[in-house]
């Protein structure tokens, strides 16, 4: 996985772009990741798929890579006694110990084939994860995965919206938040795509975001036709106008938020918008290369120093518990002695315990950077393992 860790060079033409789909239960997620791959699969740049989620029971796409392939969900569930979530969970933990495989894979098809020229590497990876958006997005294990990818491929993050779902003031700032929680927590580009456009048509939230007044007067609407459910001077409805007061205090901070998104209206049953959203695909794949690989590449260097710091520190330690043993541990000098062919003077056993000490430290200090570069590819799995027992 060495390769990994290094991100390719910014505008690397051959580089593939992750999209990572994510979006609530019931968005149209797995539809629209059938009409993308049937709209790359139309343009002959068939792209590379991944599916993350454990659970699901039928696919209408093939995967190339598929999580049930590697771990059996419903055994997961039964061997550590786990109800749905823990299951998918746990799942993607054990499912990221892998993750060195899964990043060669891709590596692999997106070079070329020496042994078969005719096979063009691959343009497009999408990535397909759990409708329970908080066990990937939240999770250890989605942090790992997503950082994988991101280390070695332009990676952007699709948040898919069911838009009939999101027509009033309320529901809508609260998907806006989630989004805003996203953004921040995977620190990766961001498409907003409004699904299901064919049943409600999105440009009211279009309309939303780059209008504040606009907004207001939806809101305003809703508090006229009592949207929030409350009742008049129960102190948390209409009377003391809680909802209202937050709503429009949640619309005035994420304005900021909103300038930094992409935002595409699609209909994953009939196609439209499609062409749209790879337009955005391609945009927030030059803003990654542009704006967060430098970043990316600051941490790497930044996790790499303080791994640098962390072994000094414990050798440090090694050498002062050496020297601490040798002045009041006696029974060492003892062992010592037993295996020498003749008694030393103390001044002798000074002279070999400091020469001894220089060679030690010596040696592991060249052990430790010759396994530095292993140590780095075989971080992911051994912070999973540890944090699973």
């Amino acid at each position: 996985m060495a390769s990994s860790a290094e991100p390719s060079a910014p505008g690397q033409a051959s580089q593939p772009v992750a999209i990572v789909c994510v979006g609530m239960a019931g968005s149209g997620k797995t539809t629209f990741m059938q009409q993308i791959n049937a709209h790359l699969h139309k343009k002959k740049e068939p792209p590379y798929v991944m599916n993350l989620d454990p659970a699901v029971v039928h696919s209408p796409f093939e995967s190339n890579i598929d999580i049930r392939d590697s771990v059996n969900y419903k055994e997961v569930m039964k061997q550590y006694n786990l109800g749905p979530n823990g299951g998918i969970l746990t799942s993607l933990n054990l499912f990221a110990t892998k993750i060195d495989q899964v990043i060669g894979l891709l590596e692999k098809r997106a070079a070329p084939d020496p042994e078969n020229p005719g096979r063009a590497p691959i343009k497009n990876i999408i990535v397909d994860t759990p409708g329970q958006i908080e066990a990937f997005v939240w999770s250890a294990s989605g942090t790992i995965l997503l950082e994988s990818l991101a280390s070695s491929f332009p990676t952007v993050i699709a948040y898919i919206i069911d838009t009939p779902r999101t027509s009033s003031t309320s529901t809508f700032v609260s998907n806006m938040l989630y989004a805003c929680s996203i953004l921040y927590k995977t620190k990766l580009p961001m498409i907003l795509v409004f699904n299901k456009a064919d049943v409600k048509d999105p440009s009211f939230a279009k309309e939303w975001m780059t209008d504040y007044d606009a907004f207001q007067a939806a809101l305003a609407e809703d508090e006229q036709n009592n949207a929030f459910g409350g009742q008049e001077g129960d102190g948390m409805g209409m009377g003391s106008g809680y909802m209202g007061s937050f709503l429009n205090s949640m619309s005035l901070v994420l304005e900021e938020f909103y300038e930094h998104l992409s935002v595409v209206g699609v209909s994953s049953l009939f196609g439209t918008g499609i062409d749209e959203f790879f337009e955005a695909v391609e945009q927030k794949a030059n803003e990654f290369k542009r704006d967060y690989q430098p970043e990316l590449e600051r941490r790497r260097e930044e996790r790499e120093e303080n791994k640098k710091k962390a072994r000094e520190r414990e050798l440090e330690k090694m050498m002062k518990g050496m020297a601490m043993g040798s002045d009041s541990k006696p029974e060492v000098g003892d062992v010592k002695d037993d295996l020498s062919e003749a008694e030393s003077s103390d001044d002798d056993d000074d002279e070999f315990d400091e020469e001894d000490r220089d060679g030690l430290q010596a040696r592991y200090q060249a052990a430790t950077e010759a396994t530095a570069a292993g140590e780095q590819d075989a971080s992911f799995a051994k912070y999973l393992h540890t944090a699973q027992h």
